[in-house]
């Protein structure tokens, strides 16, 4: 039985950002009540920061750790194997991307990532190492899994979303369909500290689709800006997703949603562990995984209905747009 709903617990609260922890069970399963209230904590959540973390999400911690460690076995994969993988078009968004290609600003990222499509797309198919040998073709198989429970999670936040912002819990599901999203593995390598500070691992961004999923490792090392324009961490949570909004459903919404600015330094030490201890120079590696959710490539983005109001002059602020056309120009910015 699903305990009753109760209000989600502030994970971070600093410098005025206030991120919460919500337990998504009542959604699975729990009364129209419960479902509403849990819709509404989401809602405010993604009004105040954008951002909250997620439990109870239904994908099995098992199944994140193999794909966290199929991930590390691809990144040592030789250098050469992973060109032949290599990232072409902002159109296509699949392949692999080596450290310092992508500039998310004003400097180069200290970053290497492995681009994971929808599978199927004739004109631009995924790159996979399974013609290299039998764990490529384990990898490709974990992935396909993979993609698609984080599709499902997808529909069902959105479901949530939906409810919470007083629309049909079907709402955007003829706008998601397709599963048009992007499953990215991130490694950063070791790097010393004396040269850290010339560079940033991830410049400050935000993201450009409907919601993105992050699964972090032990290490963490993800910070939000805050309303007082400071930098907090995010430090991870065992078991949980951090959930943040794009610059689509920002848009959809009329900006009733914030997409918020972001990035990805060196990492404090794992909670429980001495920062005294750490005698290295080096930064170690670490991994996180994310997965960029994004209306269908056709779907046309415009203003939700309740988010604009011409008789009391609240205003549609965008143009409609189409969601392909949106993504492959925030793309083609960055590489």
């Amino acid at each position: 039985m699903v305990p009753p709903y109760s209000p989600p617990q502030q994970a971070v609260e600093k410098n005025d950002l206030y991120i919460p922890l919500i337990d998504f069970s009542p959604f699975w399963s729990g009364t129209p009540s419960d479902k509403h209230s849990l819709a509404l904590s989401m809602i405010d959540a993604l009004k105040a920061s954008g951002f909250f973390y997620l439990k109870s999400h239904g994908i099995p911690p098992s199944e994140v750790s193999r794909v966290f460690d199929a991930s590390a076995h691809f990144f040592a994969r030789p250098q050469t194997q992973k060109l032949e993988l290599g990232w072409t078009t902002p159109q296509s968004n699949r392949g692999y991307v080596a450290v310092g290609r992508e500039h998310l600003a004003s400097q180069m990222d200290l970053k290497e990532t492995m681009e994971i499509g929808r599978e199927g797309v004739v004109e631009h198919p995924n790159h996979w190492p399974d013609h290299f040998d039998d764990e490529g073709k384990v990898f490709k198989e974990l992935m396909l899994s993979f993609f698609d429970r984080c599709k499902n999670l997808h529909v069902q936040i959105l479901s949530a979303i939906a409810l919470g912002m007083n629309l049909p819990t079907s709402f955007f599901d003829q706008f998601i369909d397709h599963g048009d999203n992007n499953l990215r593995l991130l490694h950063y390598p070791p790097v010393r500290k004396d040269l850290f500070h010339q560079s940033v691992p991830t410049d400050e961004h935000s993201d450009y689709g409907s919601i993105t999923l992050l699964f972090q490792d032990r290490h963490g090392g993800l910070q939000v800006r805050s309303p007082t324009g400071t930098f907090v961490d995010v430090i991870p949570i065992a078991d949980s997703i951090v959930v943040n909004a794009g610059d689509l459903l920002a848009r959809w919404s009329n900006d009733t949603i914030r997409s918020t600015h972001h990035r990805v330094i060196e990492p404090p030490k794992p909670v429980g562990e001495d920062p005294s201890t750490d005698a290295s120079d080096t930064y170690p590696s670490r991994h996180s995984i994310a997965y960029f959710c994004n209306p269908n490539r056709n779907a046309r983005i415009e203003a939700l209905p309740g988010t604009f109001d011409e008789h009391v002059h609240r205003d549609k602020k965008y143009e409609d747009v189409t969601a392909g056309e949106y993504l492959v120009q925030k793309l083609a910015a960055t590489i």
